[in-house]
């Protein structure tokens, strides 16, 4: 079934804790948005999410945790070239997205090949319009944004990121304009795991890791384990909900650099705390009642010290030759 006509209106100048209304053309139609964002100061809680799909599981138990804003790295709707389930996908979420921000890059199921059309992202580009151009991005595949003491970076991993990419060049340029004593925390979000100890989805981000791990050297935290004491933390979320299933076949013997695993439908949240401290906690969609099922405590590169070990700020790193 195809979808109906796409209408994208910005709405500038939103007041918190404010109902904001927007009367459509015709047919009219008035929308009511109850825009009720956290003010941006600590502590801040992010909740971080893969595979949705249109389950109503996922959405349930992510409804229960009180997030200041969602992130969502690819696999959006699943929906695989059926533009309704796109609109479907919105409707179950407006409830959520209408009154804190979802901030989302894409994933393979976002890509959409069709013959004649020179962009294979039309459906998720047209419905999902992220905020690139503030961030000196030329692609709605690839973006930053700050908040609240963290500069994320959405990455993308079904777009060119060798090193003569629009894309490589966009993020060396970000990063060297990091400042981690007014944004302690830097957050990098992709699709495809670099470091990947499940049987399925092996090798396919080992290019990207390539060409971009280096400039990523002195991020605090990549959504997507690896554990350094001074480096980057991998956490692969794919567990919103899927139609595949659940991908039980591990490799063995478990990496070193692999900390935890768990074949489960779930969600996590990233509470960052102050300027040097968070926790990550999972949560299994299985438990009856909302309950830990891992979690860990994060100190920031900057409030460790072990920033200083890696020559300073994250710009004059990039800047050099």
């Amino acid at each position: 079934m195809d979808s109906k006509l796409v209408l994208v209106v910005v709405l500038a100048l939103l007041v918190a804790n404010a109902s904001t209304k927007y009367v459509r053309p015709p047919p009219r139609k008035t929308l009511h948005f109850p825009w009720d964002p956290k003010p941006p100061s600590y502590p801040q809680q992010l909740v971080c999410c893969v595979y949705y799909g249109v389950c109503g599981a996922g959405f349930a138990r992510v409804i229960e945790c009180k997030y200041d804003i969602h992130l969502l790295p690819g696999d959006l709707s699943y929906a695989d070239y059926i533009q309704r389930r796109w609109d479907t996908f919105g409707e179950l979420l407006q409830p959520l997205a209408s009154r804190r921000p979802w901030m989302v890059t894409q994933g393979n199921h976002e890509m959409e090949n069709i013959p004649f059309l020179k962009d294979g992202f039309l459906p998720y580009n047209s419905r999902w319009k992220m905020p690139y151009a503030e961030s000196n991005s030329n692609s709605n595949l690839y973006y930053s944004f700050d908040v609240a003491g963290v500069h994320a970076v959405m990455l993308g991993s079904y777009t060119d990121y060798d090193k003569y990419s629009d894309q490589f060049r966009w993020l060396k340029a970000d990063l060297s304009k990091v400042n981690r004593r007014r944004t302690p925390w830097l957050l990098v979000l992709f699709h495809m795991p670099w470091y990947n100890s499940n049987e399925a989805h092996q090798g396919e981000g080992d290019e990207m890791m390539e060409t971009m791990e280096p400039l990523l050297q002195l991020l605090n935290r990549v959504f997507n384990g690896r554990s350094n004491r001074c480096g980057a933390v991998h956490i692969t979320i794919g567990d919103g909900g899927n139609k595949e299933g659940l991908a039980h076949e591990y490799k063995e013997p478990q990496p070193k650099w692999s900390v935890f695993r768990e074949a489960s439908f779930g969600h996590g949240e990233f509470k960052i705390m102050n300027s040097t401290h968070a926790l990550w906690r999972w949560h299994r969609n299985d438990d009856d009642q909302r309950v830990t099922s891992d979690q860990v405590w994060i100190i920031s590169l900057f409030g460790s010290g072990c920033l200083l070990k890696k020559n300073g700020e994250p710009g004059k790193t990039l800047m050099e030759p």
